[in-house]
């Protein structure tokens, strides 16, 4: 099997080091750049299964090389997993919803990274989720085509909203959705949902969910998420 290929646009070269060697030794190919205008050539030239892009570069920062390349039809469908400094909540936020896939906050443990970038290359594989599929958990089981919810085998009742979100979350284990991102995926003609309104809708599906409810996780300052299995 190729190796995967992987750009690191990372401007301390103390850091790009790190996860150069880091990377190689997880069996990656590694090519790096140091600035943003330098990552946005090299990925339209080699085109890498996956991108860590730092948010502070000099020339372009991370969040306009994202909003370029997430812009770009031929490059759109490469996953970025972002590096950011602590209490950058805001551009995290911006970077989620134009399109990067994670995140990473800086100082962060390799080992956590590599896991991220594992996890991030393994949902390529997957998610072409027909009606009839069927969503299968320990204790929760979600039916798609049926909008049934089962929370150790018995029948739960959820809304439309509340079951929209929580399909949305769990055909995407690990995934960190904004508030945004998720009421982009649930509203429907002429049905009102606001940000706001789905911490309430989180509220009451965790609730219905029971014992199971911990699966849908809350990412400070971000989002929610479905917990990986």
């Amino acid at each position: 099997m190729a190796q995967k290929q992987i750009l690191v646009v990372e401007d301390e070269e103390d850091i790009q080091e790190l996860i150069k060697y880091n990377l190689n030794k997880e069996g990656y190919q590694v090519i790096c750049a140091g600035s943003g205008e330098e990552g946005l050539q090299v990925t339209k030239t080699n085109y890498p299964d996956l991108l860590v892009l730092d948010l502070m570069l000099p020339e372009m920062n991370g969040l306009e090389v994202c909003r370029q390349l997430k812009s770009n039809s031929k490059t759109s469908h490469i996953p970025i997993v972002m590096l950011t400094a602590k209490g950058e909540e805001s551009d995290i936020v911006l970077g989620l919803e134009m399109g990067a896939d994670d995140y990473v906050t800086k100082p962060f443990s390799i080992q956590v990274f590599i896991s991220r970038v594992r996890a991030v290359l393994r949902r390529e594989k997957e998610f072409k989720i027909n009606d009839s599929d069927i969503l299968n958990f320990t204790g929760l089981q979600i039916h798609i085509g049926k909008h049934e919810v089962h929370v150790n085998e018995e029948l739960i009742n959820l809304t439309y909203t509340e079951f929209m979100i929580l399909k949305f979350l769990a055909q995407r284990p690990g995934w960190v959705f904004t508030r945004g991102q998720i009421v982009d995926a649930v509203r429907g003609d002429g049905y009102a949902v606001t940000d706001r309104a789905i911490d309430f809708q989180i509220v009451g599906l965790r609730k219905k969910l029971g014992s199971t409810s911990d699966y849908i996780e809350t990412v400070r300052g971000v989002g929610y998420r479905f917990a990986e299995v």
